[in-house]
């Protein structure tokens, strides 16, 4: 098992971050699947991952880590997944850029996981990722929270798409930030 930190949350839940691993694929699948059906600020509304095809990713993505193109960790309190974060470098011309993501369960956002998760992934990718320069992101315009965790983190707003992200049945403007490694 590769841990990168055990610890505490700010309301003292001990937590595990760490590299994903074979067995973690009914974890991921049931968490982002719980997300999914929050239709809270990612990607995924309400679609769902079936085991076989988050089998697929998870083997994709250890294939990945171990190529240094991806840091990919999970946070877990008990047995339980409750974070996800990574960064996977693009490729070619921009083989310099990884593009970052976070994703917290719902009953432990505001204890510092997103945070610690960033932290983590930035020290993880500037470890092993000897390409990485430059990490992207974009979120939801009417994610402040968010939106304050990265410019906090060191992130910067380059640009918005406006109404460049679904959600709901709308559509939001998507902002863009960046931040130099």
């Amino acid at each position: 098992m590769n841990i990168v930190f055990q610890g505490m949350t700010k309301t003292g839940k001990e937590i595990i971050i760490r590299y994903p691993e074979e067995g973690d694929v009914e974890n991921m699948a049931n968490f982002i699947n719980t997300i999914s059906d929050e239709k809270t600020f990612i990607t995924y509304q309400g679609e769902h991952e079936t085991l076989k095809s988050e089998g697929k990713y998870l083997k994709e993505r250890l294939k990945d880590i171990i190529n240094k193109k991806v840091v990919h960790l999970l946070a877990f309190y008990k047995d339980e997944l409750i974070g996800a974060s990574d960064l996977k470098m693009e490729e070619k011309v921009e083989k310099h850029v990884g593009v970052f993501e976070l994703i917290v369960s719902k009953n432990f956002r505001g204890e510092g996981i997103g945070k610690m998760l960033m932290q983590l992934v930035e020290k993880e990718a500037k470890k092993n990722i000897p390409d990485l320069k430059i990490a992207t992101l974009q979120v939801y315009s009417t994610n402040g929270i968010a939106r304050d965790l990265y410019k906090k983190m060191g992130f910067a707003e380059y640009g918005v798409l406006p109404e460049g992200i679904g959600r709901l049945g709308k559509f939001e403007d998507s902002v863009l930030m960046y931040k130099k490694i």
